[in-house]
């Protein structure tokens, strides 16, 4: 057996130093969830909500109508999910109707659907079925596609763009066995030889690696002479020699999800194929995910909405000591939850692709906190669907067709919306990841201050520069429009929640201030508090973006007044939980976990364990990823 595979070694500091090297450093445009962080609500930025040219419009519902008549009659969710993999004809017919090109320019062959269209498509093609919508935006959304789009010469464009739109599929490889969210760590490795790069490595969970047909792969590229190194993003031909799909991973939910283990063993990929230069592979992916993060949350309003209708429907004929289960309080307060949140969800989703497509604000922080917020809030709204649905909730479709019923797949979809939790970042990186966007303007003038690499002298420069800061920018955190009673009076009885909004925003700012005036370079790790903090803002965005929403369609026509009660009912119900939160903020069992975690990982409660049995098999924790040729069968599935 050969030796496990060598991983770089890098210390703490090393890794974040290499995540902080890939972020956009620099602030060039607006950003209103960046300065709701700072205590400034800045509710110009959104309102009047942004709206899509005419021509969009008609493009996209165009597209819409033909994609509801496909997902209507050639997608079978439920076969999909029981055979767990997406039938070739399936996958031809979305070629066929242009779905790999949503996003991809007219000139190129694509569709060229604004990121509004592209995620309402999503969420349509998601609530046929989730794995089909998880293929589509994995090709798009972080596939080939968009990085060219980004970063691509025009001969990458020219040759890869036109493929894409219409007959090749794409992945994108980044994760290895042992490197997630620590892409210090990346092993992968890239050795340049004359004109071309030699890869070796193996990628984890490529999504779409299976039947891709190209691939962008992350690997490490040594430095040497006239290479200054780094990872690096490179476009990879999938069917190029000492490429093998080792396996094809199966999941608790998305079934069809084409997801699998790949090796690369001496792959010669033309230096022509490198994007951008070497060490941008990193900037490049966080800068993909800047917008392509929103096909998620848009896939979670699909669900929400879809979990609407189910518990209308079934509340409404299903009855309980003589009425509706609907009209029941204990079920009611559901009811109104997943109203109100999947109005809410589609509001944020719409806010932010809107503002994705007129690119005259930065949406980086936006669009993170719409994946972390509608992933969160779309799992609890399908649970309680099941709970509602009671045993019928948990039992499969199939069966409850099988004994002649409706085949509602609550079960399924609660399956399928877990791993929204997880991938594209999870929950707990994207609470770190938006923490550090949230507090970067603190960090810029009192960084130094707090650093303890600093000397003396640099950290007196930076007292100078903070206390500057801090002189004009706290007083502004004292007071503001949401303390006078008739602001923002042009939004009528939501008018109260948005100075809520502005006097919250001021008082998260102050927390965040005297969080790091308490804990200075222990900030960072102060991981649970931060969250906390992450959570309150996502509340107040979603707030925002419900409140602007429901005026946008009050000003339309378009159902005005059943928007406003939404509206109203979500901020409600959002304002408890952010006072619950700003609870938790200083009061709260954190010393107390940490003492229990050293206990646990010290061995000191094994004696809880005593009286059950592992199921678990026997194998490594972690796979062993030792670079070489491969042993298995190409499980890599070509389709026509």
């Amino acid at each position: 057996m050969s030796a496990p595979t060598q991983r770089p070694k890098v210390t703490e500091r090393e890794a974040r130093q290499v995540a902080e090297a890939a972020r956009e450093q620099d602030w060039h445009r607006p950003s209103f969830a960046r300065e709701l962080f700072l205590g400034r609500f800045r509710l110009d930025l959104v309102h009047p909500h942004p709206l899509p040219a005419e021509e969009d419009v008609r493009r996209g519902e165009a597209f819409l109508a033909t994609l509801r008549t496909f997902c209507e009659t050639r997608i079978d969710g439920a076969r999909i999910d029981r055979e767990a993999r997406i039938p070739d004809e399936t996958i031809s017919g979305l070629k066929e109707i242009g779905a790999l090109g949503m996003k991809i320019d007219t000139r190129y062959g694509g569709l060229g659907l604004t990121q509004v269209y592209y995620n309402r498509a999503l969420a349509l093609v998601g609530s046929a079925s989730p794995a089909v919508g998880a293929l589509l935006s994995a090709h798009q959304s972080i596939g080939v596609p968009q990085p060219l789009k980004l970063f691509g010469t025009q001969e990458q464009k020219d040759t890869f763009l036109p493929r894409l739109a219409r007959t090749d599929l794409s992945a994108f490889l980044l994760t290895e066995p042992d490197v997630g969210s620590d892409p210090a760590r990346l092993a992968t490795t890239a050795v340049p030889d004359g004109d071309a790069y030699v890869l070796d490595g193996v990628k984890l969970w490529t999504t779409n690696g299976v039947v891709a047909d190209l691939l962008v792969v992350m690997a490490r590229v040594p430095a040497g002479e006239g290479h200054p190194g780094g990872i690096t993003a490179f476009v990879v031909e999938a069917d190029s020699p000492g490429i093998t799909v080792e396996h094809r991973n199966a999941f608790m939910g998305l079934r069809g999800l084409e997801n699998g283990v790949t090796r690369f063993h001496r792959v010669r990929v033309p230096a022509a194929h490198r994007i951008g230069p070497e060490g941008a592979g990193l900037k490049i992916a966080l800068t993909t995910l800047n917008t392509g993060r929103l096909s998620l949350p848009a896939a979670c309003a699909g669900a929400a909405k879809w979990c609407l209708k189910i518990a209308r429907e079934w509340t409404a004929v299903r009855e309980q000591w003589g009425k509706p289960v609907a009209r029941h309080e204990a079920v009611g307060t559901k009811i109104s939850f997943i109203a109100a949140t999947a109005f809410a969800l589609e509001a944020v989703v719409d806010l932010a692709s809107q503002m994705a497509d007129e690119n005259r604000n930065d949406i980086r922080i936006e669009a993170a906190l719409a994946k972390l917020y509608g992933s969160e809030m779309a799992w609890r709204i399908a649970d309680e669907l099941v709970q509602i649905r009671g045993g019928r909730g948990y039992e499969t479709a199939d069966s409850l067709a099988a004994r002649g019923e409706r085949a509602v797949p609550a079960e399924q979809l609660l399956r399928d919306l877990r791993i929204n939790r997880i991938f594209e970042g999870s929950t707990e990186i994207m609470h770190l990841l938006i923490a550090r966007e949230a507090v970067d303007a603190h960090l810029s003038v009192a960084g130094d201050l707090i650093d303890p690499d600093k000397s003396l002298a640099e950290k007196a420069k930076a007292g100078a520069r903070a206390g500057g800061f801090y002189a004009r920018w706290f007083p502004g955190l004292v007071t503001g429009p949401g303390q006078r009673p008739g602001a923002y009076g042009e939004f009528g009885p939501l008018a109260g929640h948005l100075r809520y909004v502005e006097r919250t925003s001021r008082k998260l700012a102050r927390s965040t201030f005297y969080a790091m005036s308490r804990w200075q370079g222990r900030m960072e790790l102060k991981q649970a508090f931060l969250g906390r903090i992450v959570d309150i803002g996502a509340e107040l965005f979603a707030m925002s973006a419900a409140c602007v929403r429901a005026e946008l369609l009050r000003t339309t026509g378009d159902h005005g007044p059943e928007a406003y009660r939404l509206a109203d009912a979500f901020c409600r119900q959002a304002r408890l939980r952010v006072e619950e939160l700003f609870g938790r903020l200083w009061s709260n069992t954190d010393e107390v976990d940490r003492r229990i975690v050293d206990g646990v990982l010290d061995g000191r409660y094994t004696w809880l364990e005593a009286g059950v049995v592992d199921p678990s098999g026997d194998g490594p924790w972690i796979a062993d990823a030792t670079p070489g040729p491969s042993r298995e069968e190409n499980v890599r599935r070509t389709v026509p």
